[in-house]
């Protein structure tokens, strides 16, 4: 089943933000105790938050005068109307507890699963790229599959395999767990591991082979220069005028760790490190002009095709951490929010992306303000690792609802438990077998 995200922003009523802040504070604290019902009624929430923005800290000073507002985002199963419509319907409770305090709520006694669902819709703001570890994979199929191999991992605990090959003994799995047909009935449902769209990439590549093979050399020749040509050239002109007409002139970001609030980084960082898994919510204000807003949306759409036929298997630019991030682009492609649920420690994680994919974050944050020194689009920028993870830290927002549907699995969990069910109902060799036990 296919995942969406949805991510929606609506103006909160002036004089009752602390009502608000004092609301989602509680249901937090209803999280925290493991209450989480209003989140799990469909079974279909991966993960979702909520974020005021536009009230007390403004990362750069912004004189600007802003409306608060309140940023829901949530990942889910299947389709959107019908998401709207069991959650509003389902989790009504919790929806008109939090959205009582923003701007054209409906009043008490006219509400109903239509009134709110037109409302969310109403604020329903476009993602510029989403990216999903685990595509494909339900909540339900998650949870399943985490099941069956604990259950696996308990019966191998259970007796000695010494001198028993590793064929036999995924035989001996495989009949533990038909035996227990109710528990494990879903495996009556075939699954598969995602895989990269080697046939979406390589269509150019065999149109071209085909001409040559066709004994038309010259015709071939002649297109792949006239590609690389109209491809190539056009960006690297544009990377360079980027960087002599516009990087040259940008307000860098100086600052180092020791130079930001320390309260606030008090602040977030207390909403760290209880699971192995976290989120980060960032907001930054983009730089204007038409060149920067074309710059920008370009990597947003390199991003969105790298993601839909490489990044399928669990890492983003060879990140094995993230579990769900995307970026939004609002109010005009002024402002851009970034949401990121992931393994591991903020630190960590970032430190990742600096690794695997400086390159990519420099590419699109560069062209909003305060970022560290870029050059030529792609270098510099988040490769300045002290300056960037400052300006990170800076830009961060306190996110103050955070729901994740499987808080003790990794991203390499429920990747690895998908593998499990898919080569337990497989014959496999000893060498196979040997790879099955290796995933336990």
């Amino acid at each position: 089943m296919r995942q969406n995200s949805i991510t929606i922003i609506v103006p909160v009523i002036k004089d009752k933000i602390q009502k608000l802040l004092d609301q989602l504070a509680v249901i937090k604290t209803d999280l925290d105790n493991g209450n989480s019902q209003d989140f799990e009624n469909l079974d279909v929430i991966h993960f979702a938050r909520w974020a005021v923005i536009d009230h007390g800290k403004s990362w750069i000073n912004d004189p600007t005068p802003r409306v608060p507002k309140l940023v829901f985002v949530v990942d889910f199963d299947g389709d959107v109307d019908a998401f709207f419509k069991g959650f509003c319907r389902d989790s009504s409770d919790i929806l008109d507890k939090v959205y009582t305090f923003c701007e054209g709520f409906t009043v008490a006694d006219q509400r109903d699963t239509e009134s709110r669902v037109s409302f969310l819709k109403k604020y329903i703001v476009k993602d510029a790229a989403v990216y999903i570890g685990a595509p494909g994979r339900t909540v339900q199929q998650i949870k399943d599959e985490s099941e069956l191999r604990n259950h696996i991992r308990k019966y191998l605990d259970s007796r000695s395999w010494e001198d028993v090959s590793a064929n036999t003994i995924h035989k001996k799995i495989k009949e533990d767990v038909l035996s227990n047909k109710e528990k494990f009935s879903f495996l009556g449902n075939k699954a598969k591991m995602p895989g990269i769209n080697w046939w979406g990439i390589g269509f150019f590549g065999l149109i071209l082979l085909a001409i040559l093979a066709a004994g038309i050399y010259w015709i071939g020749l002649i297109f792949l220069a006239c590609f690389f040509g109209v491809l190539l050239l056009p960006i690297v002109f544009w990377i360079v005028m980027l960087h002599f007409f516009y990087e040259k002139k940008d307000v860098n970001f100086t600052k180092k760790r020791s130079g930001l609030d320390s309260s606030y980084l008090s602040e977030l960082e207390k909403y760290e490190d209880f699971i192995n898994q976290n989120q980060f919510t960032q907001l930054v204000d983009m730089k204007e002009g038409k060149v920067r807003l074309i710059t920008i949306k370009a990597m947003f759409a390199l991003s969105r095709t790298l993601i839909r036929f490489i990044f399928v298997k669990g890492k983003l630019m060879g990140i094995p951490t993230i579990h769900f991030a995307k970026w939004v682009m609002f109010e005009d492609n002024s402002r851009v929010l970034f949401f990121s649920n992931f393994d591991g420690s903020w630190q960590q994680y970032l430190g990742d992306f600096i690794d695997n994919s400086g390159w990519g974050l420099t590419g699109i944050f560069s062209n909003t303000k305060v970022f560290p020194k870029t050059n030529f689009l792609l270098t510099g920028g988040a490769y300045d690792e002290e300056h960037f993870l400052a300006w990170s830290r800076n830009s961060e927002l306190v996110t103050n609802v955070w729901y994740t549907a499987y808080p003790k699995l990794s991203i390499k969990n429920v990747n690895n438990n998908t593998k499990i069910r898919v080569l337990l109902m497989k014959s496999l060799s000893e060498r196979q077998a040997a790879k099955f036990l290796k995933l336990i």
